[in-house]
């Protein structure tokens, strides 16, 4: 038979009644994520996923590594499948795992038996192909407890399948299951990686960006469509809204205190967020915002910030150091783009002495020097919408 993934679910199984929402979901994100690298029959049995080529024109390594961005899979293998008889198993360990038994110094096999009408247990299937493969391979040795390489055996409903050692998966939930969330969405570091973390919980993102031409470039807003493409990777299909938002910050220049600057720009942002996300049916607004790690980040910046919405916030980030965000943005692949030397709005008339400490009612007598509805609405009417995906088929 034909190679072919075997993917672990990973927190599913822990749900009870509405497991099978889960599973449905998950199975559905993944024949989208399968489309453009061919034809793969795509299932859930026992506990896993499996994904089977149809054909030989599938593209089997793109379709692995689209495996790897699953939200929903906690480990994930390629594997042969066989028949369900120790010479089978046998014949697909060797022609499978040949080369990498050849290439190690010590093995030992771990078997799982889910076909409880296969009439060898875990242990003796282990003990059966283990002494087939000692003979087979002299040189190597047989090392129980620290073996340089394990041949993984189950036996499952429909065959048995044999892999060599498996790999995480992108763990989380199902796209799809949790929701759908606004995302404030800059050009920097740390708003990708909160979209991805809210994204891993199950929810579906709604990203938003604010551009404010001529103040900043066409390459810095490139940049964040390049951000939002590299994080539908992992988030799935999403839709990129662009508002344009230099009126709203002239405003703010010609009529505010100067040391209010900020945190009036962001109550905008989150009422123009908050606006544009339920007409998109999100439940929530998610931030990149970090606590202390910049002035419009304190606590009483962010409590003035979030008083203008009606909608529950979520700062992913929130208690994270900034090398720990580094860390995942690499991971995720969204660090080199946020690096690049293009500045966005949030750098664009900012105070020398920004409020750390911002009272409430000031604020909102600085806002009230401002048409806020009136600029709100046009901010909105002029927002434009792209459709962005990395693995899937325009």
């Amino acid at each position: 038979m034909k190679e072919m993934f075997l993917l672990k679910l990973g927190e599913i199984v822990l749900k009870g009644a509405n497991r099978r929402t889960f599973e449905d979901k998950l199975k559905q994100n993944a024949r989208r994520r399968m489309a453009c690298f061919g034809n793969f029959k795509v299932y859930i049995m026992q506990s896993a996923l499996y994904i089977e080529p149809q054909d030989d024109a599938c593209d089997l390594d793109g379709a692995w590594e689209a495996c790897g961005t699953l939200f929903g899979i906690a480990s994930m293998c390629r594997c042969r499948a066989c028949d369900k008889t120790l010479d089978a198993i046998f014949h697909a360990v060797t022609e499978y795992l040949g080369d990498e038994l050849t290439n190690a110094k010590s093995f030992k096999v771990e078997s799982k038996r889910s076909d409880k009408s296969f009439p060898l247990n875990s242990i003796q299937i282990s003990q059966e192909i283990g002494g087939r493969i000692a003979e087979a391979y002299p040189h190597v040795a047989v090392d129980v407890h620290d073996p340089e390489y394990i041949v993984n055996i189950e036996v499952r409903d429909f065959a048995a399948y044999v892999h060599g050692p498996a790999v995480p998966g992108a763990g989380g939930l199902p796209t799809g299951t949790g929701g759908r969330a606004a995302l404030l969405l800059s050009g920097g570091i740390d708003s990708p990686v909160a979209g991805y973390m809210i994204a891993k919980r199950g929810v579906e993102i709604e990203a938003i960006h604010f551009f404010s031409y001529p103040y900043t470039s066409e390459r810095a807003k490139e940049k964040v469509i390049e951000l939002a493409r590299l994080m539908t990777r992992y988030c799935g299909r999403m839709t990129l809204d662009i508002v344009g938002f230099t009126e709203i910050q002239e405003a703010i220049r010609d009529h505010c205190r100067e040391e209010y600057f900020t945190i009036i720009m962001r109550r905008f942002m989150m009422r123009i967020a908050e606006a544009i996300g339920r007409d998109h049916g999100a439940k929530s607004l998610v931030t990149g915002e970090n606590l202390g790690q910049v002035a419009s980040q304190t606590m009483d910046a962010m409590a003035v910030t979030g008083a203008v919405v009606q909608m529950p916030i979520f700062h992913p980030l929130i208690g994270m150091d900034k090398e720990e965000i580094v860390t995942r943005a690499r991971k995720i692949g969204t660090m080199e783009t946020s690096i690049l030397p293009y500045e966005d709005c949030c750098t664009v008339f900012t105070p020398k002495h920004p409020k750390t400490k911002p009272v409430l009612a000031l604020v909102e007598a600085e806002e009230a020097k401002l048409d806020v509805n009136a600029l709100v609405a046009r901010a909105i009417e002029n927002t434009e919408k792209m459709q962005l995906r990395y693995y899937e088929q325009p």
